[in-house]
């Protein structure tokens, strides 16, 4: 990869929970000068370089072999999404999450975690990261921004029940009680409260999210256990249904217990705050 770019992941590898069908969710960040070509035999613009090499990656990372595809690779979480460029520099994405990003785009920051090329750019990304995080938000709005994107997925992405009738599905990610339901109000927490408690930016992952908001007092020592334990466990389903190339709809009973204590503590600590 480039001695000025780095590439940094907001989904389930950003958040060391990478799964057996998970896509990648990359962005590319270079920090090279946009006003000087490259050096070499043929010189070409910097911006046409990075892209080059950015569609190069994805390439070689997407591969379909003999097994299957490498990876399925998912680019739409950079600064403005399809139709922004492949590669952008450190300034322009810095510029874009302070003036530009959607609350839905900062929620995928706190996931985003350095995964490969230049050292120093992960760094510089790193620093810009935790003080986009780190920025104090009006909570209100924060709440209905959360709440609002949540019940978007829910209802694109959930279970569809006719009115009057049962459901015959649990989604296990997406339905009320899920696994969505405890990322969003993880990253509620980090939004709501990282400029007060920093610690909570140290990690990108749920389990050590709930961890470190337990030791600050953002939840009791037992809801944190509890909804890390929920989150296990319905992850574990996750990975065997995978594994059998099946999706993430079980019984419409599955999880009974854990879906009641999930949406509980969501509208305890999102809903009603």
């Amino acid at each position: 990869v480039g001695s000025e770019m780095c590439i940094r992941d907001s989904g389930k590898m950003g958040g060391i929970e990478l799964g057996y069908t998970s896509d990648l969710d990359l962005v590319f960040i270079h920090e090279g000068d946009s006003n000087k070509p490259t050096t070499g035999d043929r010189s070409i613009d910097t911006g046409v370089f990075f892209t080059r090499l950015g569609q190069r990656i994805i390439h070689i990372m997407s591969t379909q072999t003999v097994g299957g595809k490498i990876y399925e690779v998912d680019m739409r979480l950079r600064p403005s999404g399809n139709s922004g460029l492949l590669v952008c520099s450190l300034k322009a994405f810095e510029e874009y999450q302070r003036k530009e990003a959607w609350t839905w785009e900062h929620q995928a920051l706190i996931r985003a975690r350095f995964v490969a090329g230049s050292a120093s750019v992960g760094k510089k990304f790193e620093k810009i990261r935790c003080d986009i995080l780190s920025q104090q938000r009006d909570l209100a709005m924060l709440r209905h921004d959360v709440v609002e994107m949540r019940e978007k997925m829910r209802d694109s992405l959930g279970t569809k029940t006719p009115d009057g009738q049962l459901p015959e599905f649990f989604h296990v990610k997406h339905d009320v009680g899920g696994i969505v339901d405890i990322e969003f109000l993880c990253q509620f927490a980090v939004l709501g409260w990282a400029h007060q408690f920093p610690e909570v930016l140290q990690w990108s992952d749920n389990v050590r999210i709930l961890e470190v908001m337990a030791q600050c007092g953002l939840l009791d020592v037992d809801v944190s256990e509890q909804l890390t334990e929920n989150y296990k466990s319905m992850r574990a389903v996750i990975h065997q249904r995978s594994l059998q190339k099946l999706n993430s709809r079980v019984g419409p009973n599955a999880f009974a217990s854990e879906r009641r204590y999930v949406t509980l503590k969501w509208n305890e600590f999102v809903i009603q705050g």
